[in-house]
């Protein structure tokens, strides 16, 4: 027997999307206006009134520029749904939000706790570092460890956690790359870590008040790091008015020729995330006065960034090549050399 249905229900493939519908079009027609930078997020501002709304499934982090307009919308939105105000923020998503003097302090403490007990390691002695910076994985080197799915679970775990944790991002993309047969050094890898983890279990990001709305961009790649591919691992960090705000580490998906070309490819995944900022700052309301700074420690791939010759040797970055150079051109970034020591 086949039914039509009159309306969405719970659990079916269509009903994630029909909520959002009806929740987006309500608030649209409340006044608000659907981010295209992250749909997620919708911005009311009408004169000197101005609120974020944040919709993660059922749940929604709600901040107006005044009390009295958060109420009016926090009632416009009762009187269509049924949901329950849980008052100021505190937890969302797993994340705790700490008030402090200077700011915010954003940080997953209990849930750091929790990977250690699942891991058997919560007396185990702390480590003062997260990675053997000396020492490179390789996939085939040493033994299958006993319990793989262990593993797995725990390196997948360790995901979430760098939402609040910048410093184990590089680490927990390192021992990820081996999911699929993990072996006794990257074993070895995950158990420093996670020893790292416990002598640094209040660690979080704290996101300060600033007089500076400038965004500042570091970008690095550490060039043929793979020991198997040689393929390199690029990052970046993302910093506004001195908080940082966005980071990555990934692993390259091709082989660079030179250290230049690795490195300019950090380049392009960084000023690929600025320009995602600027567009949301912008819709934010709350647009860059300043070019955008990206600082990179390799001089070549700097001067590749701002000099529109081709080369031979360079065709094969050409997608990477012009879509820097056309930002450096528009004024929205600039590419600056940044010592390796600083």
């Amino acid at each position: 027997m086949v039914c039509r249905l009159n309306k969405s229900l719970y659990s079916l493939k269509q009903a994630p999307r029909a909520w959002y519908s009806r929740f987006a079009t309500f608030l649209i027609n409340l006044g608000f206006t659907e981010a295209k930078s992250d749909t997620s997020l919708f911005v009311y501002r009408h004169g000197d009134e101005t609120a974020y709304l944040l919709l993660y499934v059922d749940d929604i982090v709600l901040t107006a520029s005044s009390q009295h307009l958060l109420q009016r919308i926090i009632t416009s939105l009762q009187q269509e749904f049924a949901m329950k105000d849980l008052g100021v923020l505190h937890h969302f998503l797993g994340v705790t939000i700490e008030p402090r003097p200077s700011g915010l302090l954003l940080h997953q403490q209990q849930y750091t706790l929790n990977i250690l007990e699942r891991a058997g390691m919560t007396d185990c002695n702390p480590c003062s570092t997260p990675v053997d910076t000396q020492a490179k994985l390789s996939e085939d080197v040493g033994t299958p460890v006993a319990d793989p799915t262990a593993y797995r679970s725990l390196a997948g775990a360790l995901q979430y956690l760098t939402f609040t944790r910048p410093d184990i991002t590089y680490v927990v993309q390192q021992v990820c790359l081996h999911m699929h047969d993990p072996r006794e050094p990257h074993l070895t890898a995950l158990k420093r870590l996670l020893r790292y983890l416990r002598g640094t279990v209040d660690y979080g990001l704290l996101l300060h008040r600033s007089s500076s709305a400038e965004l500042v961009v570091y970008t690095d790649a550490d060039w043929a790091g793979c020991p198997d591919t040689r393929r390199s691992t690029s990052g970046y960090a993302v910093f506004l008015g001195g908080n940082l705000v966005s980071w990555s580490s990934n692993r390259q998906p091709v082989v660079s020729r030179s250290s230049a070309k690795a490195e300019y490819r950090a380049i392009a995944n960084g000023v690929a995330e600025a320009s995602w900022l600027q567009q949301l700052l912008a819709e934010l309301h709350s647009p860059l006065a300043k070019s955008t700074l990206v600082y990179c420690d390799n001089v070549s791939a700097v001067y590749l960034s701002t000099n529109p010759v081709q080369h031979q040797r360079t065709k094969h970055l050409e997608i990477d090549l012009l879509f820097v150079r056309d930002r450096v051109a528009i004024g929205d970034v600039r590419v600056l050399h940044v010592p390796t020591t600083s």
